[in-house]
């Protein structure tokens, strides 16, 4: 069953599921009972290839995956030569916001893109060298000049010229101060300035927090703040698609910090926000962007603080009423997650019995009975059929195969039976009173 997994990505996801989060590599080696949702993605992919764009909203209860299928999408999309970038929102990470929490989002999204050869992140700067080598061979051609005679001194000006030239056709809002900015980056490339380098990062990421800093150490009359991150972004589908990536997909998770915002008008603000990104990719007016949301149903039903209670917004998501359990619409923005069944728990603990002895290089005596056993004590124990998460049953399985390598003479059943079930959820009624009293206040 175990086929082509890396040491490195079966580290990754036995240290990250013990640890109760989604291993950055390696999900397509632990997935179960996704397909339908894959397929219907990979469809989506190929319309942003040809130059539409996508939102997509995934919705399931707490632990019920969405964080995986975020980890999943992304394994899929890197294949398909496109840019990924993943967020949370945070208490101080939102859509909108007049106090930086916007463009903190926008720093942490630019922190993490990723690339096929970077499937971690950080591959920002790999991607702008990249393209000014595009840049340098596309002027070399054009002037009829070698590679390694285009890069003498005498030749910078004609290279700066390329760079602003293909700068200002890519954009639209604040495209002269990004060309500036990839103008010096490039200088800090040639002449090994370090420093320059990372000020233009700096710049590009959203970090300067004054225009009077960003003059200073760059030339330029902006920065990137709350108001102006979301065209950057789009700047940034541009250039990526020029290069010859197929698009830019961000994720974006824990949606459930958007509910929680105290203040009724700063949560509205951000749905409207969430609204003119829906309606810019529906409509057309961004090409090769894909922007996934990923949050509890509470999140997108609620209708006093979902996404519900922003009209335009319930009546683009509302659920297609022909489809049922069995007849799924995985076309329309969101995509609910339905549980896995017992048979799909069986299979993914298999897999991580198998990627769990890799790694270790041992061999358990954890036969496919033991772990229908261990399956029978979970879903049986009291509060199972209401707490119990994907999440909880893949810890206490690890948890166990943990103890089992290190103390070889343990028995499996009574370990099974120690099992207890735990509500992991977030309170969510104690949310809605605090923040209910907030507004009243």
């Amino acid at each position: 069953m175990l086929e082509n997994v890396k040491p490195k990505e079966a580290t990754a996801i036995i240290n990250s599921l013990l640890g109760g989060v989604v291993p950055k590599v390696g999900v397509q080696h632990i997935t179960v009972g996704r397909s339908p949702e894959i397929e219907a993605f990979v469809k989506a992919l190929d319309d942003v290839k040809n130059g539409h764009s996508m939102v997509k909203f995934w919705i399931g209860d707490f632990g019920s995956g969405k964080s995986f299928m975020l980890h999943l999408l992304n394994t899929v999309a890197l294949k398909q030569k496109f840019v990924v970038a993943n967020a949370d929102f945070t208490p101080d990470n939102r859509l909108y916001a007049n106090d930086g929490k916007g463009v903190a989002l926008y720093s942490s999204i630019m922190d993490n893109i990723a690339i096929q050869t970077k499937p971690e992140g950080g591959a920002l700067a790999t991607l702008l060298e990249k393209w000014i080598e595009q840049v340098i061979t596309k002027t070399a051609q054009e002037q009829g000049l070698s590679l390694g005679d285009i890069r003498d001194p005498q030749h910078l000006p004609r290279i700066q010229a390329g760079i602003m030239q293909t700068i200002q056709e890519l954009t639209d809002v604040g495209g002269f101060d990004f060309g500036i900015v990839v103008l010096k980056y490039y200088e800090g490339y040639v002449t090994e300035n370090d420093g320059l380098r990372r000020n233009a990062l700096k710049w590009l990421k959203g970090e300067y927090r004054t225009k009077t800093e960003a003059r200073q150490d760059l030339g330029v009359r902006e920065i990137i703040h709350d108001l102006n991150y979301y065209d950057m972004l789009k700047n940034f589908c541009r250039l990526f698609v020029s290069m010859g990536y197929s698009g830019f997909m961000i994720n974006l998770d824990e949606a459930i910090n958007l509910y929680k915002i105290s203040t009724a008008v700063m949560r509205e603000k951000n749905y409207e926000k969430i609204l003119t990104i829906y309606n810019d990719c529906f409509q057309g007016k961004v090409s090769n962007f894909f922007l996934n949301f990923a949050g509890t149903r509470e999140v997108l039903e609620n209708d006093r603080r979902g996404l519900f209670s922003y009209q335009a917004l319930k009546s683009r998501l509302e659920t297609n009423k022909f489809e049922t359990a069995g007849v799924r619409d995985f076309a329309q923005p969101v995509i609910r997650l339905l549980p896995l069944t017992h048979n799909e728990v069986f299979v993914l603990l298999q897999k991580l019995k198998e990627i769990f002895d890799f790694n270790y290089k041992t061999q358990l005596d954890v036969t496919a009975d033991d772990i229908q056993a261990f399956m029978e004590e979970m879903f049986n124990k009291p509060g199972a059929s209401e707490f119990l998460t994907p999440r909880e049953v893949i810890r206490d399985f690890l948890n166990i195969l943990s103890l089992l390598r290190q103390n070889p003479g343990l028995d499996k059943q009574q370990l099974f039976g120690d099992i207890e079930i735990r509500d992991e959820r977030p309170n969510e009624s104690a949310v809605d009173h605090l923040v209910d009293s907030i507004e009243v206040l």
